[in-house]
């Protein structure tokens, strides 16, 4: 049945549009195009011109940067209805992040930053939502930041769980079911750790019986003892 689906009823479901006007929306739908990625395909890469805005339908991606040495650094995993690719707004002129797609059959839409940027200067809603969008991912990467300084490895990795489940979790009773589709060194990355220290944290949170694990999921106890 999705297969059916017009683009504009995808970008309906973008959480950025969801209070523009109906001639608004036929106008991003006549500006973007639909396109799609398998899983662990490049969307862009670092150093490649900052033109394009992208707004995700379906599937997860995962925006971040190679460290001098070569190692991935993940700053962000985007869900379903998220846009990304908005530092283009700022006058970045050159990607510094990579975007690369984190499941099969990703979908997204494109459109060129200028036509993005002449609809928000017609529309202060939308420019709030998408200035408020931006400065709360650069104050998640603050805090991530301080969280590197300030607490150790399990702290951080204990953070993210939390985080995550409180975010992306559904409750069952006085437990809460993630459904999380990350790799350990997939959390590694995001928390500036190293694989085997979030495999023992998860091991010894299992072991507590703080948490149960299973492929692609995680039950958290209780988050108030995690």
């Amino acid at each position: 049945m999705a297969e059916t689906h017009s683009k504009l009823w995808h970008l309906e479901q973008i959480n950025l549009l969801s209070d523009l006007t109906e001639e608004e929306m036929k106008t991003i739908d006549a500006r973007t195009t639909m396109r799609l990625a398998d899983k662990n395909n490049y969307i862009y890469f670092p150093e490649e011109p900052s033109k394009v805005i992208f707004f995700l339908k379906s599937g997860r991606v995962k925006i971040g940067t190679y460290s001098d040495d070569g190692k991935e650094i993940i700053k962000c995993i985007l869900y379903p209805g998220e846009f990304f690719g908005e530092l283009a707004i700022t006058g970045e002129g050159t990607r510094k992040d990579f975007a690369i797609a984190m499941d099969m059959e990703t979908r997204f839409c494109a459109m060129n930053v200028d036509d993005l940027i002449g609809l928000m200067a017609t529309n202060p809603k939308l420019s709030l939502a998408v200035t408020a969008t931006i400065g709360e991912r650069l104050r998640k990467v603050e805090r991530r930041l301080e969280a590197m300084i300030f607490k150790d490895s399990q702290t951080r990795i204990l953070d993210f769980i939390r985080e995550m489940a409180m975010n992306f979790g559904t409750r069952v009773g006085s437990e809460t079911l993630l459904k999380h589709n990350l790799t350990h060194q997939d959390i590694a990355n995001l928390t500036a750790t190293s694989r085997q220290t979030v495999t023992s944290v998860l091991n010894d949170l299992r072991k507590e019986n703080k948490i149960y694990m299973e492929r692609n999921k995680l039950l958290v106890r209780d988050l108030n003892q995690l």
